[in-house]
């Protein structure tokens, strides 16, 4: 039992991060569909869903600090790493733009730091109506 806790205990964290970013993270509701541009959440959602599932099937396949352990020790490990975390920081500059508070972006980055692009999702799929009226115009 004390082993699967080990596996899976970022998990529940993600899932305690998730809970309150569909509490108070968001401008719809996750499955909600906008009346316009309803084709892009529907993707976001299908890689959301995928994601997710392969990222568990890859917690149950390998442990996670291992593995990044190894592939840091190669120098396009690193690169990788870098790549994500570029996008990651990129990612809150755009929620700053949307939000225009220090404060909320705050309170996205810590889980965003954590679990990159399993947070980033749903942050886009919580809001996706307004960032899509934010970068159309």
């Amino acid at each position: 039992m004390f082993k699967l806790w080990l596996r899976y205990r970022l998990w529940l964290f993600y899932t305690v991060f998730l809970a309150a970013a569909l509490m108070f993270g968001g401008r719809e509701g996750l499955f909600a569909l906008p009346d316009t541009h309803a084709t892009g959440k529907i993707a976001l959602m299908v890689v959301f869903v995928a994601f997710t599932a392969f990222s568990l099937y890859a917690t149950k396949a390998e442990n996670f600090f291992r593995t990044v352990r190894t592939i840091n020790r190669y120098l396009w490990g690193r690169q990788i790493g870098l790549d994500l975390y570029i996008s990651v920081f990129l990612s809150l500059g755009v929620i700053y733009l949307l939000e225009g508070s220090l404060l909320i972006t705050a309170l996205w980055a810590l889980p965003i730091l954590i679990f990159a692009n399993l947070a980033i999702l749903p942050y886009l799929l919580l809001n996706y109506s307004a960032l899509v009226g934010l970068l159309v115009g």
